[in-house]
């Protein structure tokens, strides 16, 4: 659940990039059929890419480095990496834009309006510890049965859970750790003294 440390949050600036670009991806479609299913593609290799360059992650955090200096720097790692020239574009405009500090969190954006639009849902779920493939399945079967037929599923570890799980769906929040639960108990113990 890497959100890249963007302080700019979905339903502002990232959200409106995100935006622009389906925009674009969808208008380019009507010559080509395939651009939107491509783009998505890239912005995933792009988060991705992202993620994985330490020098990257650097130069897109820093506020002090020239946006013409990042902009060549953005175009040439996106270049060597084969992106198309709609993405190499788009990430230009973010640049000239003083948004690169938020690109990762355009990226994000750009994920989770896609999944909106294909009807596709996340599901960020918290364990204690790292879920088995057969524990996956099992959590992916429960959420088909509570009526999210198409989920992704976002997985976090954090040991302070103890045990159980959390599973927060957009607003929506199920806590069944064993944390919340003796929490839970705390607060009936001291209601009944």
């Amino acid at each position: 659940m890497a959100s890249g440390g963007s302080t700019i949050t979905h339903g502002g600036v990232a959200d409106r990039y995100a935006r622009a670009l389906y925009s674009s991806a969808e208008d380019a479609s009507a010559q080509d059929p395939g651009t939107i299913d491509s783009v998505v593609d890239e912005m995933v290799a792009l988060g991705q890419l992202i993620d994985t360059t330490p020098a990257l992650r650097q130069m897109l955090a820093s506020p002090l480095i020239d946006a013409r200096q990042a902009l060549a720097g953005l175009r040439a790692a996106l270049e060597a990496s084969g992106f198309s020239p709609l993405i190499i574009r788009f990430a230009g405009v973010v640049a000239v834009n003083r948004r690169l500090t938020a690109l990762r969190t355009i990226v994000s954006a750009f994920g989770a309006l896609v999944a909106e639009k294909r009807g596709v849902v996340s599901a960020e779920v918290t364990t204690a510890y790292a879920l088995t493939d057969v524990q996956r399945e099992a959590l992916r079967a429960r959420l088909i049965e509570a009526g999210y037929a198409r989920v992704n599923i976002a997985e976090e570890v954090d040991p302070a859970l103890l045990g159980g799980l959390v599973v927060r769906i957009g607003a929506r929040l199920f806590d069944s750790s064993i944390k919340s639960r003796l929490q839970r108990l705390q607060y009936a113990m001291k209601g009944a003294a």
